[in-house]
């Protein structure tokens, strides 16, 4: 069964999904953010098959998420990198990647963490903040529609 487009939803969160929603996506994303730039890195990163991985860098492409460029080593591969729009995924992945260290696994299971290059030290949470800086959690927000 074929799901529904959420293209022309009210929703940003339905739009977003439908963009990035595929788990194969956000895992490219992911790899594209540790550096992965090449068809083959790619497929050998994900075990993903070649079909299902050309289709996603192609959604992807089509929608402004990576561009090809030619390779830095002046190789016969095309690479992918991040464009802004892209980019502005890191809190995305970075929120998904702190869920997933405290909820998913055990506490002696080892799994990897975020950490800062020039430090070495664990990247703190993400916290979401008012205009002035004051934390906030879902109770203290909600959805307003705008533009009618």
């Amino acid at each position: 069964m074929k799901r529904k487009s959420m293209e022309g939803a009210e929703c940003p969160v339905a739009r977003s999904l439908d963009l990035i929603g595929d788990w194969w996506t956000l895992l490219l994303v992911r790899d594209a953010f540790d550096g992965i730039r090449r068809f083959s890195e790619f497929q050998h990163s994900l075990g993903i098959s070649k079909g299902i991985l050309a289709a996603r860098l192609r959604a992807l492409q089509e929608a402004g998420i990576l561009q090809p460029v030619e390779p830095e080593d002046g190789g016969a591969y095309r690479e992918y990198v991040l464009t802004p729009k892209g980019r502005d995924l890191f809190n995305v992945i970075v929120s998904l990647r702190q869920w997933g260290e405290a909820h998913c696994f055990q506490p002696d299971e080892a799994h990897s963490v975020l950490v800062e290059k020039s430090s070495g030290e664990p990247v703190g949470p993400l916290t979401l903040r008012n205009a002035r800086g004051r934390s906030l959690d879902a109770s203290a927000t909600e959805v307003r529609k705008v533009g009618d």
